[in-house]
C-alpha cells in the first residue's frame, strides 16, 4: 500500500496581493499525475486546505476539480482534516455527498473520537488512520473562571496531549496483528523551522508539544502547518510535508516536498521533490548589480512570470535605488514585488536565544530590554536614564497587575 502526505496547499493566497493561482494548479495537476504514475492508493492532507474560512470561487474550484479528477485515478481513499486557517462549516459542508466518493473530511474535533479514525483498505493491506484536526482551545479544553495565563497554557497543552492519547488508544484497540497506524495532525511540533508564511496558532508557547509526546503506537505522524518540510526531533516517522510551493520571500531555496510512504514489514518513508511551477527569487547586491541580474533573469524563458525580491546591499543607495529598479522593472518580465535593504546589524544575543530554542520565559523582562538595547547598539552605560525609564515603566505595569 502506497501512501501520499501533503499539507497546507494554501488554495487562494496571495503573495504581496499577486495571485498565486496559476502555481496551485500547476501543482494539483502535479499531484494528480504523480499519484497516477506511482499507483498512490491514500491520500492524506493535513490542514490549511484554504488560505481563509471563507475562500474565494476560484480557490474552491481548484478543490472540487481536483477531488473530481482523482476519483480516476488509483487513489480510492482521500483523508482530509482542517488546519487553523480552514473554517471547519466550510469543510464539513460537502462531508457526506464527499464520503459517498471514499473522501474522508474531518474539519474539526468534536465529542465522538470514532469520527477522527479510520480503518481503509487497499491492494489487500489494511491501515488505521487517526485525523486529528486542527484542535482549538473550544474544542478540547474546558475553561475555568479565573484562569491565569499560564493555567491557560498548561491545561491547553495538557489537552491536547490527552487528545492524541485517547485517540492513539482508540487506535490500539482496533489494532490487529501488524496493522500500520498513521496520525494526522495541525500543530507546532517543539524543534519545527518556521517561515514567514506561517500565521502563528497559540499564544506564547500554547501548544507546543514535542517529539516524544506523540504516543509511540503512531507508525507515522503526517503533520502540517509548517511549510518547510522537515522531520521533528530527528524522528524520521513525524514529518512535515510543508507547503507545496513557495508562499513567501522567506521560502526561497527551500525544497518543496511530499512524502510517500510505502507499508510491509516496515514502513518505507521518502521525500518526494515537488517541480518549481513560478521562479521566485532574491536578487541581492548594489542597484548596478541588481539590475544585471534582472536583465540575465529576463533573458530566460519562464513559463511563469518570475517574482523577485530586490536586497539592496548598500543603504546609502537606497534613496535613489529603489525608484532606478522599479523604473527598470517597468520594461521586463520579471515582476518586482519587492525592495528591501540589508540589514547589517548583527543580532548575536536574539540569534543564540532562538537557535537554542530557548523559551522567552526564562528571561526576566529587564533581560529581554537589554537585549533589545544591544541589538539596536544602544549602550545603556551611555544612557542610564534609559534604563530608570524602563524600570519605572516596569514597577508601574507589575502593579497594576
Amino acid at each position: 500500500m502506497k501512501i501520499l502526505h501533503t499539507s497546507d496547499w494554501h488554495l487562494g493566497h496571495r503573495l504581496l496581493e499577486q495571485s498565486q493561482q496559476d502555481e496551485q494548479s500547476l501543482f494539483l495537476d502535479w499531484l494528480l499525475e504523480y499519484i497516477s504514475k506511482n499507483d498512490i492508493d491514500i491520500l492524506l492532507v493535513s490542514g490549511d486546505i484554504f488560505d481563509v474560512g471563507v475562500p474565494s470561487a476560484q480557490a474552491q474550484k481548484l478543490y472540487y476539480d481536483f477531488l473530481v479528477r482523482l476519483h480516476n485515478t488509483s487513489c480510492k481513499e482521500v483523508i482530509i482534516t482542517g488546519g487553523n486557517h480552514d473554517a471547519p462549516s466550510t469543510l464539513n459542508a460537502p462531508k457526506e455527498l464527499l464520503n459517498a466518493f471514499s473522501i474522508r473530511v474531518v474539519g474539526k474535533a468534536t465529542d465522538n473520537l470514532e469520527e477522527e479514525i479510520f480503518k481503509l483498505s487497499a491492494n489487500g493491506d489494511d491501515i488505521i488512520v487517526a485525523a486529528i484536526p486542527y484542535l482549538r482551545d473550544q474544542d478540547i479544553r474546558r475553561a475555568i473562571a479565573c484562569e491565569s495565563a499560564e493555567e491557560i497554557n498548561n491545561r491547553y497543552k495538557t489537552a491536547l496531549i490527552n487528545h492524541f492519547s485517547e485517540v492513539a488508544t482508540y487506535c490500539e484497540a482496533m489494532k490487529t496483528s501488524n496493522i500500520p497506524v498513521i496520525a494526522m495532525g495541525h500543530l507546532f511540533a517543539i524543534g519545527g523551522k518556521t517561515s514567514e508564511s506561517e500565521q502563528s496558532i497559540y499564544v506564547g508557547n500554547l501548544g507546543d508539544i514535542g517529539a516524544t509526546d506523540f504516543p509511540a503506537v503512531f507508525d507515522y505522524v503526517a503533520l502540517g502547518h509548517l511549510h518547510r518540510a522537515q522531520m521533528v526531533g530527528g524522528k524520521s516517522q513525524i514529518r512535515y510535508s510543508g507547503s507545496p510551493y513557495m508562499l513567501s520571500f522567506s521560502e526561497v531555496g527551500q525544497d518543496k516536498k511530499v512524502v510517500e510512504i510505502e507499508t510491509g514489514e516496515s514502513l518505507k518513508i521518502k521525500e518526494i521533490t515537488v517541480p518549481i511551477f513560478r521562479g521566485i527569487l532574491q536578487i541581492e547586491g548594489s542597484v548596478e548589480s541588481c539590475i544585471a541580474k534582472l536583465k540575465i533573469l529576463n533573458n530566460e524563458n519562464h513559463a511563469l512570470t518570475p517574482w523577485v525580491e530586490v536586497i539592496l546591499s548598500n543603504e546609502k543607495e537606497a534613496t535613489t535605488g529603489f525608484k532606478e529598479i522599479n523604473n527598470f522593472a517597468i520594461n521586463i518580465q520579471p515582476e518586482v514585488l519587492k525592495i528591501t535593504v540589508k540589514d547589517e546589524r548583527k543580532y548575536d544575543n536574539l540569534k543564540s536565544l532562538v537557535d537554542n530554542a530557548q523559551h522567552i520565559k526564562t528571561f526576566t523582562p529587564l533581560d529581554v530590554f537589554k537585549l533589545k538595547c544591544e541589538e539596536m547598539n544602544v549602550d545603556l552605560n551611555e544612557s542610564p536614564e534609559m534604563l530608570d525609564a524602563f524600570n519605572e515603566i516596569l514597577q508601574l505595569v507589575t502593579e497594576n497587575d
